[in-house]
């Protein structure tokens, strides 16, 4: 189960992560190096992973349905037949 401190961990780390776009993107006008665009690009890409981590420990909290459940018992068939 995530706890408390872990959401505080990943939003410290989408902050930091924004933070650091931001920087990239104003060094980057200012020299024009498309290095350093492609840095900020990253750096966006690493906080939309901070989002996706949020969206997984919400959707974990929830219980499983009836589909996640039949998919669990076809793909451990699938399994054990190969």
């Amino acid at each position: 189960m995530a706890t408390d401190s872990s959401n505080k961990t990943i939003f410290a780390a989408m902050g930091a992560n924004l933070a650091i776009a931001i920087t990239k993107f104003i060094a980057a006008s200012i020299t024009g190096s498309s290095a350093m665009i492609s840095e900020g690009i990253h750096s966006v890409v690493d906080t939309g992973d901070q989002l996706l981590l949020l969206l997984g420990i919400s959707r974990s909290q929830k219980p499983a349905d009836d589909i996640a459940v039949i998919s669990l018992v076809q793909y451990t068939r699938r399994e054990q037949f190969y």
